[in-house]
């Protein structure tokens, strides 16, 4: 009697333990939605930012905000893929609210948005990610993090140049790596992508030898 006991305890410890071993990583899931509909809306943000820089005649900043809203729809992607492989269900995103202002005040709006992502969102998320044992979600998290890094320093050059009145010494040329997202000036460019590995060959944008040559 007490071995037929002992059999049903343990398969129900059994039980419960493959049922917890199974169980959906909910903190990953809940912040890879954050993340998705964050990193989407900016990426319709900057996009929106670029045509103003443009109509402003900031030529440069305008191929900047292009070159991040491509960053951020790729990272949203990648975020949405992950989704669909822990839920087993697509998300649509919820796109928010942006406000238009001048060049400069756009660029100061992306650097808040940056700086919010890289300090406040993305650690929180890795460790979720992390600490919940989903690999996905905390590598398209940490290419996330990193990439913010370089748009930072990227759109508080462009400021700079406003604010001195010479945009001449900022590049022209950007690229971006269509794995992670992660952005380049034409000046920092290297062979593979630093967070992926993605040869610079794959990078959107990229050219063998410079246009008119």
């Amino acid at each position: 009697m007490r071995t037929i006991f002992r059999f049903i305890l343990f398969s129900t410890i059994l039980g419960l333990l493959n049922c917890c071993n199974t169980s959906k990583p909910q903190k990953s899931l809940d912040d890879l939605k954050v993340a998705f509909n964050y990193e989407s809306t900016s990426a319709e943000k900057y996009a929106k930012y670029a045509q103003t820089a443009l109509k402003e005649g900031y030529d440069t900043i305008y191929q900047l905000f292009k070159s991040v809203s491509q960053s951020e729809s790729i990272q949203a992607s990648n975020f949405g893929k992950v989704i669909e492989k822990l839920s087993g269900s697509a998300v649509t995103a919820d796109i928010g609210i942006s406000e238009m202002k001048t060049t400069a005040e756009n660029l100061q709006a992306a650097i808040k948005t940056e700086i919010y992502a890289m300090n406040s969102l993305y650690p929180k998320f890795i460790k979720d990610g992390e600490n919940e044992k989903a690999p996905d979600a905390a590598k398209s998290f940490t290419w996330a993090w990193n990439t913010k890094k370089g748009n930072l320093k990227y759109f508080r050059s462009a400021l700079a140049a406003i604010v001195a009145g010479n945009e001449s010494n900022l590049p022209f040329a950007w690229l971006v790596c269509p794995t992670c997202g992660n952005t380049y000036s034409k000046q920092d460019l290297k062979d593979v992508c630093d967070f992926c590995l993605t040869k610079k060959e794959q990078f959107l944008g990229y050219q063998e030898k410079p246009e008119g040559e």
